[in-house]
């Protein structure tokens, strides 16, 4: 049994609906419907009348919910106090963020923020946006970094979940270049000749936006499937190698762009431009985030 299961049983209870319950527990809703019954075989008994509309619960889920409380209820308590305990002291941050972000912008942000601040304790936990996410919202990180496009919004309570935009990045295809400088695969390529693609895993943040993306290009580019992952660092080594054609963030590649080992394998249009966001859970009022926090808004007012 996990908690988290439990997390999402009480979830349920309170939004009588599988799809809203779902989409505040930031999962599909097939995937919530499965934990929902893997709580029910562990406690060996139907906890929701699935019969009535709205879903309600069975009177062995009206006692199991009381109980889940209480138990929820003393190990977040509990878990408080050893944070606090835990805590890095002075101005510490943990900072929950993506491959990418931690790789190509959080080095150079923490520095300007030293410069600003003076010496800061930061612990960068390198992780997809799903486990970010739930970093942020179990309260194990004061800040979480993640990519954003308006057709792909991250689903987080804007009243609790402040955000900032601190850049932003662009998702261009790039390639080896050929003796001459130009690329050795162009797009959008023919059907007699597709270009190999390394492309990211289709549950991926980027891989979401590689979809968008091609959907609304003119274009239908030829592309043969050649390798995958989730991590833009894997697809990078790929395309250096000369393996194929690849999305990747250009704040990633740009000393590969300026020296010439990596061109672009296609004009603006296949081009894909994502804000790089900050976010904090408003109901944490340590000092030191807040004094951030405000110099960090104030910064992006400059910049807008």
């Amino acid at each position: 049994m996990e908690i988290k299961w439990i997390e999402d049983f009480i979830a349920l209870s309170q939004y009588q609906s599988f799809s809203r319950a779902a989409e505040f527990r930031n999962v599909t809703q097939s995937g919530f419907s499965r934990r929902i019954q893997s709580l029910e075989q562990w406690v060996g008994a139907d906890l929701i009348d699935r019969s009535s509309f709205p879903p309600t619960l069975t009177p062995a889920g009206q006692l199991f919910r009381e109980a889940a409380v209480d138990i929820l209820g003393k190990l977040f308590d509990t878990r408080a106090i050893i944070r606090i305990d835990q805590r890095m002291a002075g101005k510490g941050l943990q900072i929950a963020a993506g491959h990418t972000i931690a790789l190509s912008f959080l080095p150079a942000w923490l520095k300007a923020l030293t410069a600003r601040f003076g010496e800061v304790r930061a612990r960068v936990i390198p992780t997809n946006v799903h486990d970010s996410i739930l970093m942020l919202v179990n309260g194990n990180c004061e800040l979480m970094f993640a990519y954003h496009h308006p057709e792909l919004p991250l689903h987080l309570d804007p009243i609790r979940y402040e955000h900032l935009t601190v850049g932003v990045d662009v998702l261009m295809p790039v390639c080896r270049p050929n003796p001459r400088g130009a690329p050795i695969f162009r797009l959008p390529g023919t059907a007699a000749r597709p270009l190999p693609l390394i492309t990211y895993t289709e549950t991926s943040y980027f891989g979401r936006c590689l979809a968008l993306l091609l959907g609304r290009v003119d274009a239908t580019p030829a592309l043969r499937p050649h390798y995958e992952s989730d991590m833009a660092e894997v697809l990078k080594k790929l395309v250096l190698e000369g393996e194929g054609v690849a999305w990747l963030p250009k704040s990633s590649i740009v000393a590969e762009l300026d020296a010439g080992e990596l061109v672009p394998a296609g004009r603006d249009a296949w081009h894909l431009e994502v804000e790089l966001r900050v976010y904090r859970d408003a109901s944490n009022r340590s000092e030191f985030l807040d004094t951030l926090w405000r110099h960090l808004r104030a910064e992006s007012q400059v910049v807008d």
